[in-house]
């Protein structure tokens, strides 16, 4: 299905709150024209008392939380509660997130997903503490900092007012659908800054000694390693097994 591009605001006509009309027509939109990244299959609103995520997947049970703003996200999502996303990153009912920007006609300018395997402690900052005077006085929540998720983290359905493909997002989501399989958040975030690295080198074809110009970098994120080298090495031949870089001669690199 052709996706349509523009939020109908036929679905709020009874409404008189911006948010909750906003609300409506986007969770409409991602539930008719939206689609499992990972399966394709079709998805559902998940019951209104769901704690975790917007949308099911009924075939394979991944869940999704959808998150909308006019126009640009800029370098940030605002969330949910800081304590509660923290608990939630090794837990196998963390939702991926979709975010959907439009703009001031309503239409849709981008519709993208961020895989929760790329959810790490690094990119949740925490909020200030909700002021004694608030309703719910002392209550933490936080952001989804969007700048240290490598490029292959954000899979775009529209793009800048333009839809792909349903086949480009599925390959998308498979292609680091391996960092599923870390078991600690140690050696994620690892392969995760070992792909950030290379997204900033902003060239295809890269060097092991292009990688090493971030060791400094890399040993202020990973004190406890004696052998950021070393490490570095390992990264890129996981990253090279896992096809999302290929090893080209001697220690060059091509990006898939």
């Amino acid at each position: 299905m052709i996706p349509i591009l523009q939020l109908d605001t036929s679905l709020v006509i009874n409404y008189t709150s911006p948010s909750q009309k906003i609300r409506v027509m986007t969770e409409t939109w991602a539930e008719e024209f939206g689609y499992c990244p990972n399966c394709g299959n079709s998805l559902r609103k998940s019951r209104d008392n769901n704690p975790v995520g917007d949308f099911i997947c009924d075939k394979c049970q991944e869940e999704y939380e959808l998150k909308s703003k006019n126009n640009s996200f800029g370098k940030k999502i605002t969330d949910g509660a800081y304590g509660t996303m923290i608990e939630r990153l090794q837990s196998a009912t963390n939702p991926s997130f979709f975010g959907l920007n439009y703009g001031k006609n309503l239409e849709i300018i981008n519709f993208f997903v961020i895989p929760k395997f790329y959810f790490t402690p690094e990119i949740i900052e925490k909020r200030k503490p909700l002021a004694p005077t608030a309703k719910r006085a002392g209550w933490i929540g936080c952001n989804i900092l969007l700048e240290p998720i490598p490029e292959s983290g954000k899979v775009y359905y529209i793009q800048n007012g333009k839809s792909r493909e349903k086949w480009y997002i599925l390959e998308d989501w498979q292609k680091t659908n391996f960092l599923a399989e870390k078991s600690s958040l140690e050696s994620k975030w690892w392969l995760l800054d070992i792909m950030r690295c290379i997204d900033m080198l902003e060239k295809k074809e890269f060097s092991l000694a292009d990688i090493y110009n971030f060791t400094t970098i890399l040993r202020e994120k990973h004190p406890d390693n004696n052998n950021i080298e070393a490490k570095i090495r390992q990264q890129l031949q996981i990253l090279r097994d896992k096809n999302y870089i290929k090893f080209i001669w001697k220690w060059i690199y091509n990006k898939i």
